[in-house]
């Protein structure tokens, strides 16, 4: 049996290792960085640093540092604490900047990221701490910066009733999107009969622009494995699956690497960490479907069948994978798990609203300055998060709307740019938090256009197995197509608002049941645009 790790001794030998070394430079190679040409920039500062500076320079690739539209970025630290961050970088940028770092201890003005920016010095980061911080592939380097301690301090200081208390204290909601109590979750598979039981981490990420899921998959893989590990234990189950889509091959990769370095460690297996708990994880990979977000289709995808979705009750902690009673939590819920454990669920709760408490990830795209990925508290305004950490819109144009939610959120006006963005504030309004794509839209767009769209992914997303949906959709999309193009009639609007209830009150599933929230919200807050398409189409027929 292999010998587990000592988190101390692993802790104390990164220390010494980062107090030896006078320079150290970490290259963000996460997709979004990896895409614009960090892998280029990586390979020259490490030809750089082995064939000119020796042992005076460690390079190392990190995670995502969050400014993806300032991709490459890249991070210089001294010994004894200056640090530095460069955007933008080139292979031939960075040779200048390390030599002028190693050479003359100083920076260098040319890519120079100003790190006390709105962007970054308004955020909070829980979930996102390590991003431009760890190596991924280095588990070492994820427990120098504490990771595995709130596992080792659950295994061998408390019972599984007061590791779910503390997660009940924090009032952590799901951050899947339907913003479901965690504690209440974790409390039925715990009180579920039976031997066996199962724990699953949902990373089908599938709305459109959100990356957030698979950045925590790729960037920081033990932070999610030891997040399963401490709902295990909670709850009594020795087995769990991640269930990953098939577009996210990097995710894969350091998923399961990071499993397979976890086992040699005993931080997976028989007897963690030597303790008498036992888990073991795979990695199952979806074909992409939409609608295996949804938690019976994502369970049946698991078993082999088609994933489409099922009545409940039963709910999968009664009766889930394989027969047996399941805990289905996100990516993101489950990476907060271990800095609950670990501070406190009352520290937790005491960050952000009273109903939504914690941060919250969100993929900040579309008409703006700064696009990236963000972790800010519950409760920051739409407007703080759109004017000031995302650098208001870009080109000099106005704000119009913003897209929460993904195909099931809705569109958010500018009179409501100072809602608090929390779980209730926003379904007040006709959206939802979903996962957290934030898609923000200038005075360019036209809405009807913008909900033709997404009703057109949610069509092609449908997975025909209930009427409604199946059809719905396919009308709904017709419709939005007729009016957009300016030759709908007043029957048409009528017939696509009684389609968006129809669907919404008897789809099956989720997808369908928020499928029309987008028409929905932005008839319900831009219908003069609608209005203006049909009136053209009606004076020209008179």
């Amino acid at each position: 049996m292999a010998t587990p790790i000592d988190l101390h001794e692993v802790t104390e030998r990164e220390r010494e290792a980062q107090f030896r070394t006078p320079l150290r430079v970490k290259v963000c190679n996460s997709t979004s960085c990896a895409s614009a040409g960090s892998g280029a920039v990586l390979q020259a500062v490490r030809e750089l640093a082995e064939g000119e500076f020796g042992n005076t320079v460690a390079v190392s690739q990190t995670g995502c540092m969050g400014l993806c539209s300032g991709g490459p970025l890249m991070r210089v630290e001294q010994r004894g604490g200056g640090q530095h961050d460069y955007h933008i970088v080139t292979p031939i940028s960075a040779e200048r900047i390390v030599r002028n770092h190693a050479d003359h201890g100083t920076p260098t003005a040319e890519h120079l990221l100003d790190t006390s920016m709105p962007f970054f010095a308004r955020q909070q980061r829980i979930v996102l701490a390590n991003g431009g911080v760890i190596d991924p592939d280095r588990v070492e380097s994820y427990v120098a910066h504490g990771g595995y301690a709130a596992l080792a301090k659950a295994l061998t200081s408390m019972t599984p009733d007061e590791v779910l208390d503390q997660v009940r204290l924090s009032r952590i909601r799901g951050r899947g999107g339907a913003g479901y109590p965690t504690a209440n979750k974790w409390a039925l598979l715990a009180a579920a009969p039976g031997p066996v039981k199962y724990v699953v981490a949902n990373g089908d990420e599938g709305d459109p622009g959100a990356f957030m899921d698979r950045t925590i998959m790729e960037d920081d893989p033990h932070r999610l494995l030891e997040g399963i590990a401490l709902a295990a234990y909670a709850t009594g189950a020795h087995r769990a699956y991640i269930y990953v889509r098939a577009e996210y091959p990097r995710a894969v990769e350091r998923l399961d690497r990071a499993i397979k370095v976890a086992r040699r460690n005993r931080l997976l297996g028989r007897r963690i960490l030597e303790t008498d708990f036992d888990l073991d994880i795979e990695i199952r990979i979806g074909a992409g479907a939409f609608v295996c977000g949804e938690e019976t289709a994502l369970l049946a995808s698991i078993e082999g069948r088609r994933g489409t979705p099922k009545l409940r009750p039963p709910y999968p902690t009664e009766r889930g994978l394989f027969g047996a009673p399941t805990m289905i939590n996100n990516v993101e819920t489950l990476a907060n798990i271990a800095s609950i454990v670990a501070n406190g669920g009352d520290w937790f709760a005491s960050i952000g609203t009273e109903g939504s408490t914690g941060t919250k990830v969100f993929a900040l795209a579309g008409d703006i300055v700064n696009t990236g990925l963000i972790e800010v508290p519950m409760g920051t305004t739409l407007r703080d998060i759109v004017e000031e950490i995302g650098g208001g819109i870009a080109d000099g144009h106005t704000f119009k709307a913003a897209q929460t939610g993904g195909p099931s959120g809705g569109c958010i006006p500018a009179r409501y740019l100072d809602t608090a963005v929390d779980y209730d504030s926003l379904r007040a309004l006709g959206s939802i938090m979903g996962s957290g794509g934030l898609i923000v839209m200038d005075d360019r767009k036209r809405m009807p256009d913008v909900a033709k769209y997404f009703m057109e992914f949610s069509r092609d997303e449908s997975c025909g197995k209930c009427v409604p949906c199946r059809t719905g959709t396919v009308q709904m999309h017709h419709l939005l197509d007729k009016i957009a193009s300016g030759n709908g009639g007043r029957r048409d609007l009528r017939d696509l608002e009684h389609l968006c209830a129809v669907v919404r009150d008897t789809s099956l599933c989720g997808l369908g049941q928020t499928a029309p929230n987008p028409v929905l919200s932005t008839l319900q807050y831009f219908r003069a645009e609608y209005d203006a398409l049909i009136g053209a189409t009606e004076v020209s027929d008179a």
